[in-house]
């Protein structure tokens, strides 16, 4: 607020009117100096108020959990670099988190795929209609994997309060190694297509992958004769399930050669079954042979074929679920065309999760090769648990 002060002459006497105005001017100076103070000194509490307030609302933010946020991960973009060009620098210089064997560049040649592509593979190959979605699939960092299988039961006894207690028998456990194999595919592209900074190189090239792995795993899972491949669960040893014997697969014959007859068979193999392993059994067939399954009806004239119910549901024999496997024989004389069992118990998959690609631009020119590779292995882990369904009359 101006405050007006009243000014006298030396003498006592009124100013002139120009001393009055100077007077003037020199208060309304003053006032505003002090004004301008009292509006700074405000400013500056005010401030601070406010730098103390977000200092108690500050929260630091927590690192986001999904890969796709960070787009400038430095192993996406120098892997992008690598397949699109071959630049190999970047890739040299990444060492990824974790153990010493989980380096980037490997001894035998070839880069880790980064993570994204990596999973892509992944979850196509476990989305794939194969024995994959049932089995028991166990990843390890070693080049075999050593199964320990009880194939007896622990000894029991009774015993009262007085008599002494009768040594009981002790379970037998059967070693089952199951080694790995390379599982290897070759993909290739133009490099004026990889050029094209428009073109999604990871997933062309994880699409590539997972179509040629999850053909060759499927058929190496089921009939694989073991020599640089897996040994498919069709290529164990078999005998007629009334003199099974442990590292052997149990038979129920048909009675009928090539052909199904009445089907009664088919209720034979789910009882052949061990009540234990029954609860998560599923039946195993191709399109064709189940064509002719679901064609039978039972003497009310029901089938005994079901279709799923909601979507993505698998459809059902005899109540049990069915895995259509391309790679099942057909229907032939003395064919092994049904499996069914506890395949999550009887069956696993060993595989290591790093996947490989080496760039090849010379031996396809003006194509680029991409030599992509992986380590997997599977087996029986226990004889018990499947049982095979024989097209033969014995």
């Amino acid at each position: 607020m101006m405050v007006k002060t009243e000014v006298k002459a030396a003498d006592g006497g009124d100013l002139s009117p120009i001393q009055e105005v100077k007077s003037a001017v020199a208060d309304f100076t003053r006032d505003l100096k002090e004004f301008r103070a009292d509006i700074h000194t405000r400013l500056q509490q005010q401030e601070e108020r406010l730098t103390m307030l977000d200092r108690k609302s500050f929260a630091p933010a927590r690192p986001a959990l999904a890969r796709s946020v960070d787009e400038g991960a430095p192993h996406q973009k120098a892997f992008d670099a690598y397949v699109r060009s071959g630049d190999d620098d970047a890739l040299r210089g990444i060492e990824l988190e974790g153990k010493a064997m989980h380096q980037i560049t490997g001894a035998d040649g070839g880069y880790l795929v980064d993570p994204q592509t990596s999973e892509t593979v992944s979850s196509v190959l476990k989305s794939t209609v194969s024995i994959r979605q049932v089995a028991n699939v166990v990843h390890i960092e070693s080049s075999s994997y050593d199964a320990l299988v009880d194939t007896s039961d622990v000894g029991a006894g009774w015993a009262d309060e007085t008599s002494p207690t009768a040594e009981t028998g002790t379970p037998v456990f059967e070693r089952i190694n199951i080694p790995l194999h390379e599982l290897s595919a070759m993909p290739k592209a133009s490099q004026r297509l990889l050029d094209d900074a428009a073109f999604d190189v990871e997933s062309w090239l994880a699409e590539r992958i997972a179509d040629k792995f999850a053909r060759a795993e499927n058929a190496a899972f089921l009939v694989g004769d073991g020599f640089g491949k897996p040994v498919g669960l069709l290529n164990n040893a078999t005998v007629d399930n009334d003199s099974w014997a442990w590292g052997t697969l149990g038979t129920v014959p048909t009675g009928v050669d090539g052909g199904l007859g009445s089907g009664d068979a088919v209720i034979d193999l789910v009882y052949s079954l061990g009540a234990r392993y029954r609860a998560n059994a599923t039946f195993v067939m191709n399109s064709k042979t189940a064509g002719e399954v679901r064609k039978l009806k039972d003497q009310d004239g029901r089938f005994l074929w079901t279709d799923g119910i909601g979507a993505g549901e698998p459809a059902h024999l005899l109540g049990y679920p069915v895995l259509v496997a391309e790679d099942m024989p057909d229907v032939a004389i003395g064919s092994l065309s049904i499996a069914f069992g506890d395949f999550g118990t009887g069956f696993t998959i060993v595989e290591r999760p790093e996947l490989r690609v080496l760039r090849d631009p010379f031996s396809a020119k003006p194509n680029v090769l991409f030599y992509a590779s992986k380590r997997v292995g599977a087996g029986v882990t226990d004889y018990a648990a499947i049982k095979l369904l024989k097209f033969s009359a014995s």
